[in-house]
């Protein structure tokens, strides 16, 4: 078995250092073994857990939905029900993020149309944002990035 540092293991994975021991604060990754001046050393299963921790984490999952999907792999005799479900979820959840993006690029668009090029207090864009009822779709509040 290969032992990596926790150095060698963030650059083999193209994760930071401080989320590897995030992940096994919390958890998502084991103890490591340790050497006998206390230092970390990870061996191939810890490179795959890790790569398929990044993998869920670019796709959106939340650390709990990892968690189970982590738990599903660590049993391949349990049924992938749950992890279809966690799939399900996590699309709805993009789809939802999507349509609000959709809304934010129409209502930027109809903005940015308005080309006006005199006074700002004549500005369409800033009358825009002063006022949310001049939104051209219907939200449910103002549409921020951090919504999304």
């Amino acid at each position: 078995m290969t032992s990596l540092s926790i150095g060698r293991l963030a650059r083999a994975t193209d994760v930071k250092v401080p989320t590897i021991r995030f992940y096994e604060q919390i958890g998502l990754l084991p103890e490591p073994e340790r050497t006998e001046s206390d230092r970390r050393l990870y061996g191939e299963a810890d490179v795959r857990r890790l790569a398929f921790i990044k993998h869920a984490r670019q796709l959106g999952f939340a650390v709990e939905a990892i968690r189970s999907l982590l738990a599903l792999a660590d049993d391949p005799d349990r049924p992938c029900a749950e992890a279809n479900a966690l799939a399900a979820e996590q699309l709805a959840v993009v789809e939802g993020k999507i349509e609000r993006l959709q809304a934010l690029r129409r209502e930027l668009r109809r903005m940015a149309r308005a080309d006006c090029d005199g006074r700002a207090g004549d500005c369409r864009v800033i009358e825009a944002l002063g006022d949310h009822s001049l939104c051209a779709d219907d939200h449910d509040g103002p549409t921020t990035l951090g919504a999304l």
